[in-house]
């Protein structure tokens, strides 16, 4: 999945889940959009810290999209890199299949922000 394909998708099921959720899935879905909102750590620390975690438990779908947050807030590829240090060393050589996917993810952001495309979740 591109990741034009991957916003669209994820923004229609989004939108189908809190039409159809419980309270509970929605009051989810508002946690998990406000923890990584400034405080005491900044936007892109937690952005980065969510990177890593998702490249440990191995979540494609969340490693995209903490990618494409990383870079809207400005995470330069040296620091991505960095971050996949620290995934890898706390998640193991089974984060080598992911780190592979999120190199190419990278590639791809790196040159739709070339192209002047908008890479906005």
């Amino acid at each position: 999945m591109n990741l034009e394909e991957f916003k669209k998708f994820r923004e229609k099921m989004n939108e189908r889940i809190l039409e159809e959720g419980t309270l509970n899935t929605k009051r989810f879905f508002n946690l998990d959009g406000n923890v990584y909102k400034n405080g005491a750590l900044d936007e892109k620390t937690k952005e980065l810290m969510g990177l890593v975690a998702s490249m440990v438990l191995r979540c494609d779908d969340c490693i995209t999209y903490h990618m494409i947050r990383c870079a809207q807030l400005g995470v330069s590829d040296e620091e991505f890199f960095e971050t996949f240090d620290v995934a890898l060393i706390v998640g193991g050589s089974i984060v080598i299949p992911h780190l592979r996917r999120a190199v190419k993810l990278l590639e791809d952001i790196r040159e739709m922000q070339k192209n002047g495309k908008d890479v906005s979740i």
